[in-house]
Order: C-alpha cells, then sequence, then structure tokens
C-alpha cells in the first residue's frame, strides 16, 4: 500500500513539479560539496602514492583503487536505492567516501601504504555516488527534459570540483600546519566535503522522488494492465535492452579515456617542471569543462539527439588525445587546451549516454540498472588509470596519448549500430 503522503504526489502533476524543483536543489548542493570531494583524488592521488612508493610505474594505482571502489559502491548504491530510496543510497555513499578520505590523510600521516590502498578503495564510494546523484534529478523529470535535468545537476559539482584543485596549496599549507604531509591537505578537504554531501542529502531529499516516480508508474501500470502485450510487460521488468547497451558503451569509452589521459597528467607536468599550484590550475580547468558546460550540453542533448551528442563525444576526445600527444610538456597554454578538450568530449558523451538510460529504464528497475552500468563506467576507470601509469613508464605521456585518440574512434561504430537497430525497428 502507497502511503497517503506519496500518493498526494501521484494524484497532483502540480505537486509532481514542485517536487521535482526541490529535488533538483537538494541535488545541487550536495554535488557541490561531493565535487571538491572527487577534486582531491584526481589531482594528487598519483602524486601521493609516488612520493610514498617512491616510484611512477604504480603512480596510477590510486586513481584505480578509488575508480574500482567506485564499482564496488556505484553496484550497492544502486541496489540500495532500488531496495529502499534514492536518499539510503546516496547519504551511504557519501559517507562511505568521507570515512575513504580520512583514511588516506591517516595513511599519509603513517606512511603506510596498505591503508593508503584500503583507504582509495573506499575514498572511491563518494566518486560513485558524486556520478549516481545525476539520476535522482531525472526520476521526476519529463521525457524532453531529462538531459536538461542531468546537465543541471551536473553543472554546480562544477563550483566544488573546480575550488578543490585550485585549493591544493592552501589545504596543503594547512595540513603541514598539522604536521602532516602537504599532499594530504586535498583529502581533509575531501572528508568534510563528503560528508556534508551526504548530510544534505539524508536531511533534506524527502518526499524520495524515486519513491514517488515507482508509484506513479505502478498507477498508470494498473490503469493501463488490461491494454499491454508481452511485448510491453517484458519491457517494463528489464528495460530497452539496446538502448541500455548503447548508453552503457558510450560512457564506459568516454571514461576509460578521460581516466587514462587525465590520470597521468599531473606526473607529466611535475616532470617538465610546472608547478603543484599549475598542475591544480591545469585540472582545475580540466574538470571545469568536465561539468560547466552541461547545461549547454543538456540542451543539445534534448534539441538534437543522443546519437548526434556522442558522434561530438568521439571528435572531441580524439582531438584532445592527438594534441595531448604532441604539444610540448612545457607549454602551460596548450596542455589546458588539451585537458579542457578532454573534459568537453567526457562532458557530451556522458549526458548523452545518461539520458539514454533513463530513456532506456522504468522506474521499477532504473535505480539498479543505473547502478550496474556505473559499475562498468568505474571498471573501465579503474582499467585506465592503472594502465596510464604502465604505459608512459614504459612508453610515454605521448604514447598514452595517442592510445586514447585511437580508443575514442571505437564511439563511432557503437553509435552506426545504434541508428541501424532504430532504422530495423523504425
Amino acid at each position: 500500500m502507497i502511503e497517503d503522503p506519496v500518493m498526494e504526489y501521484v494524484n497532483s502533476p502540480e505537486k509532481q513539479r514542485q517536487l521535482h524543483a526541490k529535488t533538483l536543489k537538494v541535488v545541487i548542493l550536495s554535488q557541490m560539496f561531493g565535487g571538491a570531494g572527487l577534486a582531491a583524488g584526481i589531482t594528487v592521488g598519483a602524486l601521493l602514492a609516488q612520493a610514498m612508493l617512491g616510484t611512477e610505474s604504480y603512480s596510477g594505482v590510486p586513481t584505480a583503487l578509488f575508480t574500482l571502489g567506485s564499482a564496488i559502491a556505484a553496484l550497492l548504491v544502486g541496489r540500495l536505492s532500488q531496495r529502499l530510496s534514492r536518499r539510503a543510497g546516496l547519504a551511504a555513499g557519501f559517507l562511505a567516501g568521507g570515512i575513504g578520505a580520512i583514511g588516506v590523510v591517516l595513511a599519509a600521516i603513517y606512511d603506510s601504504v596498505p591503508l593508503l590502498f584500503i583507504s582509495m578503495l573506499i575514498y572511491g564510494g563518494g566518486t560513485a555516488t558524486n556520478l549516481q546523484a545525476r539520476y535522482a534529478g531525472t526520476d521526476l523529470a519529463l521525457p524532453a527534459h531529462r538531459a536538461k535535468a542531468i546537465s543541471t545537476a551536473m553543472v554546480f559539482t562544477t563550483f566544488g570540483a573546480v575550488a578543490g584543485p585550485n585549493l591544493v596549496n592552501v589545504t596543503g599549507h594547512f595540513a603541514t600546519s598539522l604536521g602532516a604531509p602537504a599532499l594530504s591537505g586535498p583529502f581533509m578537504l575531501a572528508a568534510v566535503a563528503y560528508l556534508a554531501a551526504g548530510l544534505v542529502l539524508l536531511l533534506f531529499l524527502r518526499p524520495d522522488p524515486l519513491i514517488v516516480a515507482k508509484a506513479i508508474a505502478e498507477q498508470q501500470r494498473i490503469a493501463g494492465v488490461r491494454h499491454q502485450d508481452d511485448q510491453s510487460r517484458v519491457q517494463e521488468q528489464s528495460g530497452n535492452v539496446k538502448g541500455i547497451t548503447v548508453g552503457a558503451a558510450v560512457m564506459v569509452l568516454t571514461q576509460v579515456v578521460m581516466i587514462a589521459i587525465m590520470t597521468m597528467t599531473p606526473v607529466h607536468m611535475k616532470h617538465h617542471g610546472h608547478s603543484l599550484s599549475e598542475v591544480g590550475i591545469v585540472i582545475g580547468l580540466h574538470v571545469a569543462a568536465m561539468y560547466l558546460p552541461s547545461p549547454i550540453t543538456g540542451f543539445l542533448v534534448d534539441k538534437f539527439g543522443r546519437i548526434l551528442m556522442s558522434y561530438m563525444a568521439g571528435l572531441t576526445l580524439l582531438l584532445s588525445g592527438l594534441l595531448a600527444a604532441i604539444v610540448p610538456g612545457d607549454s602551460m597554454p596548450l596542455l589546458v587546451l588539451a585537458l579542457i578538450l578532454l573534459g568537453l568530449g567526457w562532458n557530451f558523451g556522458f549526458i548523452s549516454g545518461t539520458a539514454a538510460i533513463v530513456d532506456a529504464t522504468t522506474p521499477r528497475v532504473r535505480a539498479k540498472t543505473q547502478g550496474t552500468i556505473d559499475v562498468l563506467i568505474a571498471l573501465g576507470g579503474a582499467s585506465g588509470g592503472a594502465l596510464s601509469g604502465m604505459v608512459v613508464a614504459q612508453s610515454s605521456y605521448a604514447a598514452l596519448s595517442m592510445s586514447g585518440a585511437i580508443l575514442s574512434l571505437l564511439l563511432i561504430p557503437v553509435v552506426l549500430w545504434s541508428r541501424s537497430q532504430q532504422k530495423e525497428n523504425g
């Protein structure tokens, strides 16, 4: 039996619009904190590992671990959200991320590599949750405005994510004033940010948008059950498998390319004499390009479709990889341009892929499916992060970037297959 407060929203389109607007505001606030939390790992994670291990061959391991942790958390957050609520799943994920960040700080203080690796794994829970929060904004969005809802949730991640890398020196000075290594400072910020994000969702994401969306879908199912054919029942249980496959493939490929190149950029810059503050600027602008264009991208995805913007993702990532491969390592402006293109290509692919997933799923299976897909995204990122350090150690940053450019071309056959399937079904 659906509770009366939920039924009040089910039977009122106006209240649904109000709840959707409120949900977006809560998600936006949590994303601002969450963005600051995720920035620590991508900015100084590799540098911290390099300092503690004394070699760069395994400097990509922390990125691999927190993306692997992100994979595990994505599965658990998705399952918990489906079974209980978005609020429970997202709050638990951010709490785990905060605990992991605290563990990284302790690992740096006591120079414990095992604790560092375990903590980076747990820290990944915040990364997964920060990404899954985008789905909460789509639960009550109209189909024609889903990409806009995704982009609205994502763009406000920019504030925290850009501030984080640019606070590397400030947080580093704060850490050293406490007797801790400077590179642990950003993780102190991450701990506070992730815990704050979880608290915001726990207190204010009420009524839960996914519970209301499932109640609306259930009422619509009961009303239309007499006219439902067998094929419709199968799709209601599993979603549109072809649409899910394409959306997942687009997001996984863009994640692998982005993580691989981004992970080794700080190490590459340090080799060419760039300061830690310059690394922070480049990564900050990269993260800004990942999230700041989201409103425009969301409009374009809703206006021109998921397929066109997936093409644009592949093209932009190709240009980024080629540029990163050929520019001189001491050229700050060209490195900035390459990393901005890398973030922009990820943005195109991530929003178009996410919109395709929401289109292809129903509320009865949506959170569970989204969590499973985010596992694949995280595992793809973990692979990219782990292999990136080895590729650079055995070859060069240019070889890594060129490999990323070539890999981005795989988006073309994926999208072509999607279009052929649409024509067959049309």
